[in-house]
């Protein structure tokens, strides 16, 4: 990462890289974690900039700061601190430049997965066992 975080998004910017650094494979590395995926979905559903704690996700704190690091060095989310909180926001303009199309159709695919897997877990819960 050649930038530095300052240049990037001010001093209280997490290092990240610029878009001529982001790579397809760890755009697609980041993308292939559920824990990660689900971030992405979030933080492109709400479309605003969210602290971590906000996620609600199911993994220890760690693990989960683990994942913001793999998203954010992967080029797929800028982060910064607020106070004494650490903001995320989807880099969607960047990725939409250099890779037209991957993340609508990571997305959708997020959103349509999410729909099916509710839709049988609703089923298993209505059907009787004989």
């Amino acid at each position: 990462m050649t930038e530095t975080a300052a240049a990037v998004g001010g001093p209280s910017a997490l290092p990240e890289p610029v878009p001529g650094e982001i790579r397809l494979e760890a755009v697609l590395h980041a993308f292939a974690d559920p824990v990660r995926l689900r971030i992405v979905t979030e933080l492109a559903v709400r479309q605003d900039k969210m602290t971590c704690q906000a996620f609600g996700l199911p993994v220890s704190k760690s693990t989960g700061t683990h994942h913001f690091k793999v998203l954010r060095e992967a080029g797929v989310i800028r982060q910064f601190r607020r106070g004494t909180a650490r903001m995320s926001e989807l880099r969607r303009a960047e990725l939409d430049e250099l890779f037209p199309g991957l993340l609508d159709g990571v997305l959708n695919g997020a959103l349509a997965q999410r729909a099916r897997t509710a839709q049988c877990s609703d089923g298993a819960a209505g059907q009787q066992v004989d």
